[in-house]
């Protein structure tokens, strides 16, 4: 077998993985990654949505749902960190997969670094008001009656059960558990075009304190 990490002679056909990285940049680098989950997850839903009539979505969504849900991880630990980094904090950010957890307390900090002029927070919660809903919707579902739940249940794109043995929603019912693929790719664009503003607007904000402080 030719090895996986390798050249090929046309370079169209090449995927550079450190091309857009830095080694001296782990909060861009944390950005580049959590942008290509979630186009990973967007390219997959338009190539389903083109023709289905294998039905190869039912297989698919699962790791979709994941990649969309590790982008949203990857870009709130990213704006986390340039925050903590801002505000003076010793710190990165929360090292678990709970979303709606660390959106909860990157949204505090948001604030009490405070919004700027021409950065009003009703912009901003106009913003976030599709990522606050997918998340509200995720928690509730995932975790159902016990809210001790949606931390270890986070994993149902990737395993049937969670680590307590207990299959996860979509296997608790006869009914059909659907996902809108159409509306998939409007939400996930728009969450997406959110976070990758506020990543990209407070890592700007930390590389220009680097210069200055240089």
């Amino acid at each position: 077998m030719k090895k996986i990490f390798s050249y090929n002679a046309d370079i169209n056909k090449n995927a550079y993985m450190n091309w857009r990285t830095n080694n001296h940049e782990p909060i861009h680098n944390m950005n580049v990654i959590a942008e290509g989950y979630f186009e990973s997850a967007i390219l997959l839903a338009e190539c389903c949505l083109k023709d289905n009539s294998d039905k190869k979505a039912d297989g698919i969504i699962f790791p979709m749902l994941f990649s969309i849900n590790h982008g949203i991880e990857l870009y709130e630990k990213s704006i986390c960190w340039s925050l903590n980094i801002l505000l003076g904090n010793n710190s990165s950010f929360k090292e678990n997969h709970d979303i709606r957890g660390i959106w909860l307390t990157t949204k505090q900090k948001i604030k009490k670094f405070g919004f700027g002029i021409g950065h009003e927070e009703s912009e901003f919660n106009n913003m976030i008001m599709n990522l606050e809903s997918y998340l509200d919707e995720l928690s509730k579902t995932i975790m159902g009656d016990d809210i001790n739940k949606a931390y270890y249940n986070i994993d149902f794109s990737r395993y049937p059960m969670n680590n307590h043995k207990e299959y996860h929603f979509y296997l608790k019912t006869y009914e059909n558990v659907v996902v809108d693929l159409e509306n998939f790719v409007l939400v996930f664009k728009d969450i997406k075009d959110c976070l990758s503003c506020l990543s990209g607007y407070y890592y700007g904000l930390v590389f220009e304190s680097w210069q200055t402080n240089d």
